[in-house]
């Protein structure tokens, strides 16, 4: 496994961050399309509890992919993934429940993906949620240097999985983040709202 060298910016604007990016001729490799992925883990939640792992399966639009995903902690490399391109996403959902996974999460999202020299910029929007942006490259210099081009505060990155930007607009925690079924595009659930910042 490689870790994820990988920033999050929450509460952007997309529109200023796609004109930024078409100025610095950055690529724009698929415009913004609804994604759904669904996470698994076995019923005793072990890859969960022993290793702070999940097996996803994300339909990404042009491609379906099928990852393993474990969380060591939440620096900059603290993630780590193996990912392999797959054939259908309803498929490769059967097969894990055949070998004895569940399925304990279902997630929708949008998702517009951009290329500016190594880095993978994702303008990410999740439900409930103000829109964000998420770099990957090789290296965390590679990864400062565009966010400092797309004028983002080091200071304010995130790292870790998408628990981060719930906690940072709710009152809640990773493990309730982790505990949802379901994250669709309905209006916030006022349970919720209750809990916003």
């Amino acid at each position: 496994m490689k870790p994820e060298i990988e920033a999050k910016f929450l509460a952007v604007d997309h529109q200023e961050l796609r004109d930024k990016l078409e100025q610095l001729g950055a690529e724009c490799r698929q415009p913004m399309r609804v994604m759904q992925r669904k996470n698994f883990d076995f019923a005793d939640h072990r890859l969960e509890h022993e290793r702070k792992g999940w097996v996803r399966v994300r339909d990404e639009g042009n491609k379906t992919t099928l990852a393993y995903k474990q969380l060591n902690d939440r620096s900059l490399t603290g993630t780590q993934e193996v990912s392999v391109v797959v054939s259908d996403f309803d498929t490769t959902c059967q097969l894990l429940e055949q070998i004895g996974l569940v399925a304990s999460s279902y997630q929708e999202t949008k998702r517009e993906s951009w290329v500016l020299d190594d880095v993978e910029i994702e303008l990410d929007e999740w439900p409930w949620v103000k829109p964000y942006v998420e770099l990957e490259g090789p290296d965390e210099a590679t990864v400062r240097t565009a966010a400092e081009r797309l004028g983002l505060d080091w200071s304010q990155a995130k790292h870790g999985s998408v628990e981060v930007v719930y906690t940072a607009e709710y009152d809640v925690t990773d493990a309730e983040v982790d505990g949802w079924s379901e994250i669709t595009f309905i209006p916030v659930p006022d349970w919720l709202e209750a809990k916003r910042r």
